[in-house]
């Protein structure tokens, strides 16, 4: 009984679709949202010079130049994506695809349309049962208005269903071959079998089909998913939890303190109000009780707020001094000057950059 490696790690879905163009053109034929008459016919494989490298778990698994049946062209780039900001790391990608095709000084005529092809392999969106999710460059105004030159597509592997009457059956067959065929398979359905092109994938993802080499670049490439998920889920939360703390401590002793002042003055002015005949002694302790407990509810809600925000900023500047081993004095500063909306911002350059310097500019 043949034992099976996973397809979605990078070697293996190289071994069977990087050197086996017309598995690759049954796959995307199924896979892109193209129309009868935009079948791919022709693919060519681009030099890996013309790839763009990204460290970790961010780089492009294959990236392809594609003739359809009426001879135009196109660019696929796809990746397999494990972590969180992959939109923007697709996005990123596909247009560096599309702009590195426009050598100095051509013509923009004649850049040829990008597909972005994402196969995340976690839920990303709980909430809506798409999973399909298909992204095209339209007008606000006029949805039928669309610039067909940059596409991204976003596949959620856990969400989709096995049978579908609203799905193309060859495309539900591809994604289960990817989701289906790992570690622990011990049969393979036949109806994946019953396709001549999903038969030989199967087949070329047979743990025997790889040398100890390639077998130990497998384990690696697990192992370095797992240490990249934990690491971030764990660190994020990390400072996420101590940057909270710190900021409701300091927010509650902030607010303790102003809220004992407004209390005090607004008990003089209400104590007054109500009139010297009863008493300024009791006006003024009626005053008090009541400013006290508003105040404090003030303070409490204002420092919450204010602690939440530069408990964020702490946990970004531990992500920052973990990722890059160092946190300049300049970039402390911008940063725990920031707001909750640029704080957001922030976070996603942190994941997408590769060195301290890529977002040391963000805030003067």
């Amino acid at each position: 009984m043949p034992k099976y490696l996973d397809p979605k790690a990078d070697i293996v879905f190289k071994h069977v679709f990087g050197t086996h163009p017309h598995l690759l053109k049954s796959f995307l034929n199924a896979i892109l949202p193209l129309s009868p008459d935009r079948q791919i016919v022709e693919l060519i494989y681009l030099p890996t010079e013309q790839v763009p490298v990204i460290p970790a778990l961010k780089r492009t698994i294959a990236d392809v130049k594609c003739k359809d049946t009426q001879g135009r062209m196109f660019i696929v780039e796809m990746q397999i994506q494990w972590t969180e900001g992959f939109k923007q790391r697709l996005l990123f990608q596909s247009g560096q695809a599309f702009v590195k095709q426009l050598e100095k000084g051509g013509d923009y005529q004649y850049l040829e349309p990008v597909y972005g092809l994402g196969i995340v392999a976690s839920v990303f969106d709980k909430e809506n049962p798409e999973w399909y999710h298909h992204y095209r460059v339209i007008k606000a105004e006029n949805p039928l208005d669309i610039i067909e030159h940059l596409q991204l597509i976003f596949i959620e592997l856990p969400k989709f269903p096995v049978h579908s009457p609203d799905e193309k059956k060859l495309r539900l067959l591809w994604l289960r071959f990817l989701r289906e065929i790992n570690e622990k398979t011990r049969t393979v359905d036949p109806e994946l079998l019953g396709i001549p092109e999903i038969s030989e994938a199967v087949e070329l993802a047979e743990q025997a089909a790889y040398s100890e080499g390639e077998l130990q670049a497998y384990d690696d490439y697990w192992d370095q998913v797992s240490r990249e998920k934990t690491l971030m889920r764990g660190k994020y939360m990390e400072g996420r939890a101590e940057g909270r703390a710190e900021g409701r401590a300091e927010g509650r002793a902030e607010g303790r303190a102003e809220g004992r002042a407004e209390g005090r003055a607004e008990g003089r002015a209400e104590g007054k109000a109500e009139g010297k005949a009863e008493g300024k002694a009791e006006g003024k302790a009626e005053g008090k009780a009541e400013g006290k407990a508003e105040g404090k509810a003030e303070g409490k809600a204002e420092g919450k707020a204010e602690g939440i925000v530069e408990g964020e900023a702490r946990m970004l500047l531990k992500i920052i001094q973990l990722k890059f081993k160092t946190v300049p004095k300049q970039l402390e500063s911008t940063i725990m000057k920031m707001n909750a909306d640029e704080l957001s911002a922030l976070s996603q350059k942190i994941l997408a950059a590769k060195t301290i310097e890529d977002i040391s500019f963000i805030k003067e």
